[in-house]
């Protein structure tokens, strides 16, 4: 079972990587194998970090070869993501749109089509958007034909959209129980859809 998680933060060490580094400890406890994405990191090699649509279908011409196709791989491999995002504006970072963006080949295969998902954000206040940044996540993951999971679980509660955490996500200790039931979860329903990957 591989959960990778996504930090769609162009931080690699800040309040929304926090949180995603709870969720995917919680996954690995219940025996999940787990890797992390910064995503920024492969877009930096890009001429164009974001999608022009160049070509229809996609041909990845503009990444071949480069640590965005490494990554995107090991997106096909997983079994569950957990994507990350701060709010910026009510919605996701300009990181995270333009790497999803980009998958527009994954799409046209079906690569994460039954891959299950959860989402994680921080906003600056309590009430600072994280509830419309967790739609946003979702909407990608849906697009891609993933099964999206919220932040409940057998061991807690119905849950709600996913984890929301404050800035800084590191005294937020809702947010990290929150972060944790969705490593949790994404692991459970992994388990529990594997044979329709």
């Amino acid at each position: 079972m591989l959960i990778v998680g996504l930090n769609g933060s162009p931080n690699d060490a800040g309040n929304t990587e926090f949180l995603l580094d709870k969720a995917l400890n919680a996954a690995e406890q219940l025996g999940a194998e787990i890797e992390s994405i910064q995503v920024s990191s492969g877009l930096k090699e890009i001429a164009e970090p974001y999608c022009t649509v160049c070509s229809q279908p996609c041909t990845r011409v503009c990444y071949e070869g480069t640590e965005l196709e490494k990554q995107y791989e090991l997106l096909i491999e997983a079994d569950g993501l957990i994507i990350g995002s701060p709010v910026y504006f009510g919605t996701i970072s300009a990181q995270l749109k333009a790497f999803w963006d980009m998958t527009r080949d994954l799409r046209s295969q079906n690569s994460l089509l039954n891959t299950v998902g959860g989402a994680i954000t921080v906003g600056a206040a309590r009430y600072g958007g994280q509830e419309t940044t967790l739609k946003a996540i979702h909407d990608l993951m849906l697009v891609q034909g993933m099964i999206v999971i919220g932040d409940g679980d057998s061991e807690s509660d119905a849950g709600h959209q996913g984890a929301a955490g404050q800035r800084k996500s590191v005294e937020d200790k809702n947010a990290h129980k929150r972060a944790k039931i969705i490593g949790r979860r994404v692991v459970k329903v992994s388990e529990a859809t594997a044979n329709l990957r």
